[in-house]
């Protein structure tokens, strides 16, 4: 595990608790069996099979870039998004290379796309917002890497699993505007609101917003199609039709067991690959520049 954040610290929980034994780099003083300073002694001393980049998002194509360098041939799983910016791929002998977008293991969202993907679909309207301060309660919010631009942060990319998901869904963007910057009292200097309007080959049209500022958590979407609209409630786990609502229960780390159960099996059915990873990329700078220039960016 490369990085010991919050979200390194669930990876390996995870993985832990799947039986997998997990060493840590972290330049940090940290409580874990097996920490290394450095990624070469680590890569050295531990040889390990399978290495999650989890550090900030600013650091992981050094992480990528050095991993690579080291002739490191095993798997390798980067939490979202990829880089802060760019979407060059990385020459390298990796076994599997994976981009964690774990929510396409949500079963909500697996029946969501189940449903859409048979439909006629007219527009699709998708939000997510969460109060940033909520986020990790036991640190102060201004200090994170999410507050930080110059660390990678933002709510464009810190959210960024709807731009996964909704190519995923309805196909690569052909053509999108955006508007978005830091607009409330945050005091942050990232992006704490998104908005991004654009098409695919499935969806004439699709609205995205994302926000750091909804202080009741909230994963939507609705897809109004030829045969009725479809929701989709993330949060309270249903997506409902016309004619029937379907319930899901989905415990917190569900969708990341299920992400490196299939990470490690080599099941390919649902996870990121890296040229979808990438692609996201191309998204979010294509939306910075359509946000910045106030102007329709094409594919």
């Amino acid at each position: 595990m490369i990085g010991y954040g919050s979200i390194g610290r669930r990876h390996a929980d995870v993985l832990q608790e799947m039986g997998h034994v997990v060493a840590v780099v972290c330049r940090r003083e940290i409580s874990h069996p097996q920490k290394y300073s450095t990624l070469d002694q680590a890569l050295r001393d531990f040889a390990p099979e399978y290495v999650v980049i989890a550090s900030r998002t600013i650091e992981h194509r050094d992480d990528l870039n050095q991993l690579a360098a080291s002739g490191f041939c095993g798997l390798v799983m980067i939490e979202k998004p990829v880089y802060d910016s760019g979407s060059e791929p990385v020459p390298n002998n990796f076994k599997r290379t994976k981009v964690a977008f774990n929510l396409r293991f949500h079963p909500a969202l697996q029946k969501f796309r189940e449903i859409v993907g048979g439909r006629n679909v007219h527009a699709v309207t998708a939000y997510v917002g969460s109060y940033l301060p909520d986020w990790r309660p036991d640190t102060d919010y201004r200090k994170s890497y999410s507050a930080l631009q110059n660390l990678g942060g933002g709510v464009l990319r810190d959210l960024s699993h709807e731009l996964d998901y909704l190519m995923w869904i309805f196909g690569p963007w052909q053509k999108l505007t955006a508007l978005g910057g830091h607009f409330s009292a945050l005091e942050i200097d990232s992006d704490d609101v998104f908005s991004v309007l654009f098409q695919t080959e499935q969806a004439a049209s699709v609205s995205l917003n994302i926000n750091y500022l909804d202080t009741t958590t909230r994963r939507e979407i609705i897809a109004l199609t030829a045969s009725g609209t479809v929701r989709l409630d993330m949060v309270a786990g249903t997506v409902e039709t016309t004619v029937e609502t379907h319930e899901f229960s989905v415990a917190r780390n569900d969708t990341y067991h299920a992400q490196h159960k299939a990470m490690i099996d080599g099941d390919e059915k649902l996870i990121c690959d890296l040229t979808e990873g990438l692609g996201v990329m191309g998204m979010i700078d294509a939306a910075e520049i359509a946000s910045s220039q106030g102007i329709w960016v094409h594919a």
